[in-house]
């Protein structure tokens, strides 16, 4: 039976140029025969979990994901039960209620400041860089936060709320260089404790406090990757939180990763292991949650930007892995290794979008979004 898994997956994957076991430096390399039965029964989840097993290997992992997917490899390969129970929890109950709010935060945010600082630019955006003129991530992430800030149009005092802020890198750019006040909100306790000293001396507030809380009026809202928790059942939510905080004639501005087919279902490795609870929208979601609300005055797709952004964050994960591997252990290494390479694949081949929305009101004056 063993024989019979290996030749439909040497099948499969030959019609993507890979070759099990060969010489090119995005081959995968097999270390354990249980691997082939694992992987066409499990898909995406079998994948993950036997390259954190140690069962297989692969120098230029994000060009082998790449190739797979250019292939639509992933969707010949369904899955068992486990995969498909996983998508039917999704599909019939909200994994994203208040009550597991706080789960992703605790799950991935909150595993170590120390993590995050190594692997992160100075102003620690865990989220899609800005590469057009930029040669190194610092440059990358300030570009991306500058083009935000000129798409909300802000001026000295101006009040911002930023929905998911993280460590407060939009908050403190934003601050310093454009002179506003800002409220950010996140689930995660370690983000909001390093981002208050982070952001000391400047007019910020960070608040530990899911985004339904969320009070006051503002003149500007934005939200930097993290509708990627809100999930298929909560957007038109999300935008009556948005329409509430959001002052007469003011802006908002969305970050997010996307998907080009409408899902009520994840990736189950990334759920299980990375992401809890997290979900792509795709734009036909959100401009249907929005209708009544707002108006979309400018769509820039950046997708293409985030793959040297993820190749950015790897290298310096690697670099920095000699003084973090006694916390966090070989597993963890490799299941981090493959969440960054596979997601640097993944964009490579076009497979995920980021789009950064401005929204207005009807009726409010158009904004100038020609920056880029």
């Amino acid at each position: 039976m063993v024989n019979q898994y290996a030749l439909m997956l040497h099948e499969l994957l030959s019609t993507a140029a890979i070759t099990i076991n060969g010489p090119a430096r995005h081959d995968i390399q097999i270390l354990n025969p249980d691997f082939y039965p694992r992987v066409m029964k499990q898909g995406h989840l079998g994948l993950g979990e036997s390259y954190m097993d140690g069962w297989w290997e692969c120098e230029a992992l994000d060009e082998l994901i790449c190739r797979v997917l250019l292939a639509k490899l992933d969707e010949r390969v369904s899955g068992d039960h486990r995969v498909w129970m996983l998508a039917l929890r999704a599909r019939f109950f909200n994994m994203q209620s208040p009550r597991r709010a706080f789960q992703v935060g605790e799950h991935h945010y909150d595993i170590g400041n120390d993590l995050y600082m190594a692997m992160l630019d100075r102003l620690m955006n865990y989220s899609c860089g800005y590469w057009q003129n930029a040669d190194s991530l610092d440059a990358a992430q300030e570009a991306k936060l500058d083009l935000i800030c000129r798409k909300l149009n802000l001026h000295d005092g101006m009040s911002v709320l930023d929905i998911g802020c993280g460590w407060g890198g939009f908050a403190r750019f934003a601050a310093e260089k454009y002179k506003v006040n800002v409220v950010g909100t996140t689930v995660s306790r370690e983000q909001r404790a390093l981002g208050m000293e982070l952001c000391r001396d400047l007019p910020i507030e960070i608040r530990l406090q899911d985004y339904r809380q969320t009070t006051g009026r503002f003149d500007r809202v934005v939200s930097i990757g993290m509708l990627e928790h809100v999930g298929y059942r909560n957007y038109r939510t999300f935008m009556q939180v948005l329409d509430r905080c959001l002052a007469t004639n003011g802006i908002v501005l969305l970050h997010t990763i996307g998907t080009d087919e409408s899902s009520t279902a994840s990736n189950p490795w990334t759920q299980k292991y990375i992401f809890p609870n997290g979900m792509l929208p795709s734009l036909a979601q959100l401009t249907k949650a929005m209708e009544g609300y707002f108006v979309v005055e400018d769509l820039h797709n950046i997708g293409p930007h985030y793959d040297p952004t993820l190749m950015a964050w790897y290298d310096n994960f690697k670099r920095a892995w000699p003084q973090l591997a006694d916390k966090y252990g070989d597993r963890f290494y490799r299941m981090w290794r493959f969440y960054l390479l596979s997601s640097a694949g993944g964009f490579r081949a076009r497979h995920c979008q980021v789009w950064q929305l401005v929204l207005t009101r009807k009726g409010s004056r158009q904004p100038d979004c020609r920056l880029r």
